[in-house]
């Protein structure tokens, strides 16, 4: 089987895409949908509701690809033209089509909603058009095969176009072109190295596993990198099947750093599933990260079976009165220190009773600096009753991005110590009390 993949480009239309008001996610999930049916994204066209424009890149798209998936445009008012633009372009003329527009009068009528005149044009459709009836909204989706491709017009409410990708136009496509496969992707997600270091030291040379339609993308990520391992195959097992012994060798080289499978695993996640599985809880101190590591880990539904709380311990005071952090050692060492950020993780697990303890504290920044400790300068202590160490950070001078950092380090130096992991994110050192 030839799987080089039937050619797709995405055109989506509406000025607010443009302009910021709305965010462009039809565009990517289709890119998703079609690439998951074995077809090849190519191109993404952006642009805005301008008849000669819309007309224009129609053209171009259906010279250069087998599909066309056009969303926007569909509506009621007069800056809806899409179907205007199709027409011209096609140099047809409009049609009503009884079916939708039954359907429209009904469901206005249910509605209690007057029925006017521009609602009826949306069940106007060019007339070498074939209706795609649309149960989740007004305007219908529309199928053409003109000049050797596929054109496929839908409204851009999200919800309408996914409905119609997934209950007809993926059924459509797979009549018309058959066995154009399935594509299976397995992401690997890791946390605490760099993308460089991962690829070249740690994982090595793989062209010996890309043959078949087998690949692999390294797709860097906030604290760390996704690994992307595509297989295609003429059925939805094969495709699976077909990335397992690169997804075995990778984790053979690197299954300290991949914390976990699934294209939105997050650290916070894969930390929660291990304290389940070791029957422990955890509770954080805070400075830096102002109660963002309670936040991530509170954000998975369960997690009051492992998290206890959190004490956000901005002010020395609070870190003295709430943690048991040590008076003299704030004076000594100053609040971003080995010293306090093993005494905070301490302080939360004995303050809370919890099985783990972590902390952190550091110069966020912008301001704040020194030449002993630059912005971005982070410590994170751990605290359990089998170990107790701080590790040290220099993040970057952006006061969010230090907090995030900060955040997603600490959570993976949880993660490895209760792997039984002695290597920490980014090589740093363990330094004990």
């Amino acid at each position: 089987m030839n799987f080089t993949g039937m050619k797709v480009q995405i055109i989506s239309i509406g000025n607010e895409l443009l302009i910021g008001d709305t965010v462009n996610t039809n565009a990517t999930w289709m890119g998703e949908f079609m690439t998951g049916l074995g077809f090849e994204v190519t191109e993404v066209h952006t642009i805005s509701d301008e008849l000669n424009l819309i007309k224009s890149t129609l053209s171009y798209s259906m010279k250069h690809a087998d599909v066309v998936l056009c969303t926007g445009g569909l509506g009621p008012t007069h800056d809806d033209i899409t179907k205007a633009a199709i027409a011209e372009l096609f140099g047809v003329t409009m049609k009503s089509d009884k079916k939708v527009l039954d359907y429209i009068k009904k469901l206005f009528e249910s509605r209690n909603i007057p029925f006017s005149e521009s609602n009826k044009i949306q069940a106007e459709v060019p007339e070498n058009c074939e209706v795609l009836f649309n149960k989740m909204g007004t305007a219908p989706g529309m199928w053409f095969y003109e000049n050797d491709c596929y054109l496929v017009s839908m409204p851009g409410v999200p919800y309408e176009m996914k409905y119609l990708m997934e209950n007809a136009i993926s059924q459509k496509l797979r009549k018309v072109f058959g066995d154009v496969g399935f594509l299976h992707s397995r992401y690997l997600k890791t946390i605490g190295i760099g993308e460089s270091t991962l690829s070249d030291t740690i994982i090595g040379d793989l062209n010996s596993f890309f043959n078949n339609g087998v690949s692999l993308a390294y797709l860097p990520m906030p604290g760390g990198v996704t690994l992307r391992l595509n297989g295609k195959g003429s059925t939805k097992s094969e495709a699976e099947e077909s990335v397992n012994k690169l997804a075995d060798h990778i984790y053979e080289k690197a299954s300290k750093y991949i914390i976990g499978e699934g294209k939105h695993l997050t650290i916070s996640e894969a930390v929660g599933k291990i304290l389940i599985e070791q029957n422990k809880t955890i509770a954080a101190a805070e400075s830096c990260t102002g109660g963002m590591i309670a936040n991530e880990l509170t954000n998975i539904a369960g997690s009051s079976a492992y998290t206890l709380g959190g004490i956000v311990s901005y002010a020395n005071s609070v870190k003295i009165n709430q943690l048991g952090v040590s008076e003299n050692d704030l004076n000594d060492h100053g609040a971003v220190s080995r010293e306090v950020a093993l005494q905070m993780a301490k302080g939360a697990a004995d303050k809370l009773g919890s099985d783990i303890g972590i902390s952190t504290t550091g110069v966020a920044g912008p301001g704040g600096g020194s030449e002993e400790k630059p912005v971005g300068t982070v410590w994170m202590g751990y605290w359990s009753k089998d170990d107790h160490f701080a590790i040290k950070a220099l993040f970057t001078k952006d006061r969010l991005l230090n907090k995030e950092r900060s955040m997603r380090t600490t959570l993976e130096m949880a993660r490895r110590v209760l792997k039984g992991i002695d290597e920490m994110p980014y090589n740093l050192e363990k330094q004990y009390p």
